[in-house]
């Protein structure tokens, strides 16, 4: 499958995938609110969060199978850069009260101005991080 063709049926499933949660759920597929609702398992909406996200872990490996392999990847950053660099993510959604997909994918299919905002501010991050991380390199 060329990288075109597997990009635009990723970007089909992903917002197939928020959809379908909101009609079916009522709730947006914003996955720190999720991995936040972990933590409150008395809830009602418990089951259906963690079925979401086990299936977002679960994907990749299905993927694999049915592919026959993982695709060819290389990480060059150290576990520490990684973990790091994890942790910043982490920070920066709590800060951003939500994360990319949440505010990226949910959001902007809405008309959100806040994840206007907030996506706004991701993409500025990012790129000022790659160039101030290539000035230092």
């Amino acid at each position: 499958m060329s990288t075109f063709a597997s990009a635009f049926a990723s970007g089909l499933l992903i917002g197939l995938s928020a959809a379908l949660f909101l009609l079916l759920d009522g709730r947006i597929a914003g996955i720190s609110g999720l991995v936040a609702g972990l933590a409150r398992p008395c809830e009602p909406a418990w089951r259906t969060g963690f079925a979401f996200l086990a299936g977002l872990v679960l994907g990749p490996p299905a993927f694999a199978f049915v592919a026959g392999g993982w695709p060819a990847m290389r990480i060059e950053a150290s576990l520490p850069v990684l973990a790091l660099a994890g942790l910043l993510v982490g920070f920066g959604t709590r800060l951003g009260s939500g994360c990319t997909s949440g505010h990226g994918v949910c959001g902007l299919a809405r008309f959100s101005p806040r994840s206007a905002v907030a996506v706004v501010t991701f993409l500025a991050s990012g790129m000022l991080t790659v160039a101030l991380g290539r000035v230092l390199a």
